[in-house]
C-alpha cells in the first residue's frame, strides 16, 4: 500500500467513532482530508462539523456538510485529526500544516480525540519532526532567542501566515523526552500563541495504519 492509501485506511476506520446525530470535530491535513471525504458518505447521519482550519471548512462545505462555529457548541463527542509524530503515550507533535492553535482549541472541547496516522508517524521519542510554534509577529526575535536557549534551532517558516494572522517558528534538533513539561514551558513564553506539542491533552485513541491493517491503541 502507498502512504496515501494507508492514510485513507486510518481515516475511514475513524468513521466508526462518529455517533449518529452528532457534531464532529474535524482536523487539518492530508489524512484529515480523507476523513472529510469519508464523512461525506454519512453526512445525512450527522448534524455537521466544526473545522480546525479554513482549508478543512472549505472541504467540508464542498461536500455539503453543515459547519458550526465552536462557540455555538458546548461539547463534541469526537475530534478526528492526524499528527506529524506520535509517541507510545499518545502525545503528539502537530502543526506541520500550520493549524495547531485551532486544532488544540477544538481538541480541548472534544470528549474523545481520535488520531489517525500511517505507521511512519509513530516514534519512540518526539522531536525528529520540527516542533511548530505559532507566534505573534512582533515577538519573533525574542521567541527565537528563547527557543535557542532551550537547545533548539529556531527557523521562521518563510512566506507562511496562520489563519489567525500569525507566524510559525519551527524548532529543529529537539529530543522531547518530557513532552508535558516542555509544552508547559513553551506556553509561558510571552508572545507564543500555541506550541505544537499535544501532550497535556494527547490522543485518547490512535488508529495506526500499516500494510497489515489498521491497529488501535488507547491511552492509559
Amino acid at each position: 500500500m502507498t502512504q496515501d492509501e494507508l492514510k485513507q485506511a486510518a481515516a475511514h476506520a475513524a468513521l466508526a467513532f462518529v455517533p449518529d446525530g452528532s457534531i464532529v470535530g474535524v482536523g487539518t491535513g492530508s489524512t484529515a482530508n480523507h476523513f472529510i471525504d469519508g464523512l461525506a458518505q454519512m453526512k445525512g447521519r450527522i448534524r455537521g462539523a466544526v473545522a480546525s482550519s479554513e482549508a478543512s471548512a472549505q472541504r467540508l462545505a464542498a461536500h455539503g456538510i453543515p459547519l458550526f462555529d465552536l462557540n455555538e457548541v458546548t461539547t463534541l463527542p469526537v475530534y478526528v485529526d492526524g499528527a506529524d509524530e506520535i509517541d507510545p503515550t499518545l502525545a503528539m507533535i502537530k502543526g506541520g500544516g500550520g493549524a495547531l492553535t485551532r486544532e488544540k482549541i477544538v481538541a480541548a472541547v472534544a470528549e474523545r480525540f481520535v488520531c489517525i496516522c500511517d505507521a511512519s508517524k509513530r516514534v519512540d521519542c518526539l522531536g525528529r519532526f520540527p516542533l511548530p510554534i505559532e507566534v505573534i509577529p512582533m515577538a519573533r526575535a525574542q521567541i527565537t532567542r528563547a527557543l535557542q536557549a532551550l537547545g533548539g534551532q529556531a527557523v521562521l517558516r518563510e512566506g507562511f501566515t496562520t489563519d489567525n494572522g500569525n507566524i510559525i517558528i519551527d524548532v529543529h534538533g529537539l529530543r522531547i523526552a518530557r513532552p508535558v513539561e516542555l509544552e508547559s514551558t513553551l506556553d509561558q513564553l510571552v508572545g507564543v500563541v500555541t506550541n505544537g506539542l499535544f501532550a497535556r491533552r494527547g490522543a485518547d485513541t490512535l488508529l495506526l495504519a500499516a500494510a497489515s491493517g489498521v491497529e488501535r491503541f488507547d491511552a492509559g
